[in-house]
């Protein structure tokens, strides 16, 4: 009887892997290096992409399966390794369809370089500097991607014998990737990230973000050292348990930069896997929330969800003939199904939304005018689901709609609820920044009409990029805003959402595409 996990992969070599059962198969594969770079939903069942192929005795289908794989797919023997115990079997894997890292030139001579990085759940954000200047940047997915596609499912993964060992070796060494890369070895180096991924990548407890009452017990400000062959790293302030260096470099961006003259008050929103909030009401006075978003705003978990990257479906607009894509870059190749970003999703479901295919609780419907009737042609049913073919080989499923709402309606309570504290309405805001990689595309009019933000607001909505690595790379330059960084936490209150009576009643009250106040 076979006691081991054998695996065939794509390019016909033979892997022998130990079953172990506190790993996921999906776990057990990434850990071995098939899988390295995909980005699994580690568990959800949702984004399909870590399929497998049993040889021999495939298990029982499950209800998650059948949402995600054919017919055909699952007679030949075809699961989600996320779903499936590392215990023993025989199977084989497609071929992979990992993103890879992204990184310009350099553009510098020699001299001291510092490098600044952005560690988000889902990615990673660098920028190499020299001379006080940009001198390269890149992206990529977060390395432990594989591991658990958001907070909590990292947390409890870095909870098991070895865990956060092996998630913080896979961060150390990427920033070792990219240091090879350079030019020269750089001198310092600032990390932002949320608490959970700084506390794991100092290799510190984080016992306290895995469960109610939650406590933050490394408030950040300081200099760590990560390994012996790496610079030593500024870690920027921590605000609150799930409110990060990521929010404190932000603010350094928006605040302390040399010119920096933002008008008052203003609403931060990073919209990462962990949203995060500040409402600054003046430069003595903060309020921060969070709420847990999930990794769909980042293209992960969702059907033909990928992260931002060249042959992407960035934006869809509507045109006289229906649903026109907008590609990052080039269109892919003729014949490839092509991922859809965050932001397309965002972008796809306003347009059915506005045009009757959608109804505010997110069922499909008809459509009330004749190009909608012509789109709604394409409703269908997929694997028992209802879904709307937008493209050959695409569509858009009502599960990948159903999670587009909770996110909307979890950034509408933090939204509102900051809003509420400070005794303010939406109209005497002077600005909102929308902030984190996946805002660079976002259109402020689709999060409007969604329910993200209240009606007006679009017109003060500040498309702010990525102000965690733009605060990094001051942090990493400017010792003046090093040092007025670490006052913010005196003048920051925290709001814990999620612990809050109601919560979960004002959370479904939110579960519809219109803002609630």
């Amino acid at each position: 009887m076979n006691e081991t996990i054998r695996v065939q992969t794509f390019d016909g070599r033979e892997l022998t892997l130990r079953p172990d059962s506190a790993l996921s198969l999906a776990q057990a594969l990434f850990l071995a290096g098939p899988f390295r770079g995909l980005p699994l939903c580690s568990g959800l069942g949702r984004c399909g992409l870590c399929r497998v192929r049993f040889l021999a005795d495939p298990p029982p289908v499950l209800a998650a399966e059948e949402k995600r794989l054919s017919a055909g797919e699952l007679a030949q023997g075809w699961r989600l390794s996320c779903l499936r115990p590392a215990a023993p079997c025989s199977l084989a894997l497609p071929e992979p369809r990992g993103e890879k890292p992204y990184a310009t030139a350099f553009t510098a001579g020699p001299g001291p370089l510092s490098l600044a990085v952005d560690l988000g759940t889902t990615s990673l954000h660098w920028a190499a500097l020299a001379e006080g200047r940009v001198a390269a940047r890149g992206r990529g997915l977060n390395p432990q991607m594989g591991l658990g596609s958001e907070v909590m499912s990292r947390l409890a993964f870095a909870a098991r014998p070895e865990g956060a060992a092996v998630l913080r070796d896979l961060v150390l060494e990427r920033l070792r990737e990219i240091i090879r890369d350079l030019p020269a070895r750089p001198e310092s180096l600032v990390v932002a990230g949320n608490p959970a991924m700084t506390l794991i990548l100092l290799g510190l407890d984080a016992k306290g973000l895995r469960g109610a009452p939650y406590r933050l017990d490394y408030a950040g400000g300081d200099v760590r050292e990560l390994a012996p062959d790496l610079p030593p790293a500024f870690i920027p302030p921590l605000f609150a348990p799930f409110v990060g260096g990521d929010l404190s470099a932000g603010l350094a961006a928006l605040m302390l930069a040399p010119g920096a003259a933002p008008e008052y008050p203003f609403l931060l929103a990073d919209m990462g896997t962990n949203g995060e909030f500040i409402l600054a009401l003046s430069p003595g006075e903060l309020l921060c929330a969070s709420v847990p978003l999930g990794p769909a705003l980042e293209g992960v978990g969702l059907r033909f969800g990928r992260t931002a990257g060249p042959g992407a479906v960035e934006l869809f607009d509507l045109g006289p003939a229906g649903l026109v894509p907008r590609f990052i870059d080039a269109p892919p190749a003729p014949g490839d199904t092509p991922g859809l970003t965050g932001p397309a999703y965002l972008s796809l479901v306003s347009i059915l939304l506005a045009n009757g295919l959608l109804d505010a609780s997110g069922r499909f419907t008809q459509g009330d005018t004749p190009l909608a009737r012509k789109i709604g042609h394409g409703l269908d049913r997929e694997a028992g689901e209802p879904v709307l073919r937008i493209l050959p080989n695409l569509f858009l499923a009502a599960s990948d709609v159903e999670e587009i709402l909770k996110l909307k309606a979890a950034f509408n309570l933090a939204f509102s609820r900051l809003l509420a504290e400070a005794g303010l309405t939406p109209t005497a805001l002077a600005a909102v920044h929308l902030a984190g990689a996946v805002a660079e595309h976002a259109r402020p009019a689709d999060l409007e009409r969604l329910g993200f933000l209240p009606p007006g607001l679009p017109p003060r909505v500040r498309v702010a990029g990525n102000t965690s690595l733009a605060g990094a790379e001051l942090l990493a330059v400017d010792t003046d805003a090093r040092r007025a960084v670490l006052d913010l936490p005196k003048v920051v209150q925290a709001i814990d959402l999620t612990n809050e009576p109601g919560f979960d009643a004002r959370y479904l009250e939110r579960m519809i595409f219109r803002h609630v106040s």
